[in-house]
């Protein structure tokens, strides 16, 4: 419809927008793709979220909460605000996109939203991270609980930045100074 095949003759439409990036599509093509792209990562991150920040909700109303010294009830108070402020960046996008609809205004949107799901993802690490320092402080009352989280952070960053962005050093360059297809992760 709007597209224009790269054996089509002519030099004009958008083909010059297009070219080079390894899909045809029009620029509001582009931006519903990499929304639904975006959404599909979004709910795989937020059900982890909403699991994870029940579980830290019921953690006060047990019995044994009582007994938790200061420094564990700092971390858990630490750990329910940074759960709170993920679940807000990672539910951000839904209404980012929800005022933003019928505006015209979908690209941006997308920039915004991906934006957003990196900050999520970000207070996310940070969320697991003072969650496993608690837990296994509680559990096992030693220093091996900071090695355990320091060794679990290292894993959590090498999964979720390291290891991606290694694929990005490493993977084909294209023209225009755009990276790969330009999924939602380059938007922002």
């Amino acid at each position: 419809m709007g597209r224009i095949s790269a054996d089509a003759g002519g030099n004009g439409g958008e083909r010059g927008a297009t070219a080079g990036r390894g899909r045809e599509e029009t620029k509001e093509e582009r931006a519903d793709r990499q929304w639904t792209d975006l959404l599909q990562e979004l709910r795989v991150a937020q059900t982890g979220v909403q699991i994870l920040f029940g579980f830290l909700l019921a953690v006060v109303f047990q019995p044994r909460f009582a007994d938790l010294s200061t420094a564990d009830r700092n971390i858990y108070v630490v750990t329910v605000m940074l759960g709170s402020a993920t679940a807000a960046a990672l539910i951000g996008p839904v209404s980012y996109h929800r005022l933003l609809t019928g505006r015209r205004m979908k690209p941006q949107t997308v920039t915004w939203a991906s934006r957003l799901t990196k900050l999520g993802l970000g207070l996310l690490f940070c969320t697991m991270c003072s969650t496993l320092l608690l837990i296994l402080r509680v559990a096992l009352h030693n220093v091996l609980a900071l090695w355990l989280v320091g060794a679990m952070a290292l894993w959590f960053l090498a999964c979720w930045f390291v290891f991606p962005l290694w694929a990005i050093a490493r993977g084909p360059r294209s023209g225009g100074g755009r990276r790969g297809d330009g999924d939602s992760g380059s938007a922002g």
